[in-house]
């Protein structure tokens, strides 16, 4: 799984996305299940424009359910891959604000983060966080691997 995620991100084979994004949307259907939509976890502007794409947002956009990209990056943070997990934590702290103005959003109750990798789901509560403050009732995750210990 290591290197399919690694060709998808840094090779930029987006091919990937599909069957992976296939593989989440079954083995995750009942993380998916009762949904509204799902929200990937964004990249700052500077690493889209270097990438040239977003990787979560499309494996979000095969899962079946409308993609809205509701968050924002607003702090160009260290790549979490670079970091011991004790500093995690602080690197994405306040690194995401909602892509709308205002402080409420007038989204459904459930919806569901999607990112490429957790390793310590300080990225994922960090946009969680952001999303409960506006008013969404429940935050779920799924995302195509998980980094074990």
């Amino acid at each position: 799984m290591k290197e399919i995620i690694h060709a998808l991100k840094y090779e930029r084979r987006r091919s990937i996305a599909a069957p992976l994004g296939a593989l989440m949307r079954a083995t995750g259907a009942r993380v998916l299940q009762g949904a509204d939509l799902v929200i990937p976890v964004p990249l700052h502007p500077r690493r889209e424009f270097q990438r040239g794409f977003n990787q979560a947002r499309d494996l979000a956009s095969h899962l079946g359910l409308p993609v809205a990209p509701l968050l924002k990056r607003v702090v160009h943070t260290r790549s979490q891959i670079d970091l011991p997990k004790d500093q995690r934590r602080a690197n994405v702290k306040g690194a995401f604000a909602l892509t709308v103005p205002g402080s409420r959003l007038p989204v459904p109750g459930v919806v569901v983060l999607v990112d490429d990798v957790a390793t310590t789901g300080a990225t994922l509560d960090a946009c969680a966080l952001v999303l409960k403050q506006s008013g969404v009732r429940e935050v779920r995750a799924i995302t195509a691997a998980r980094v074990v210990n």
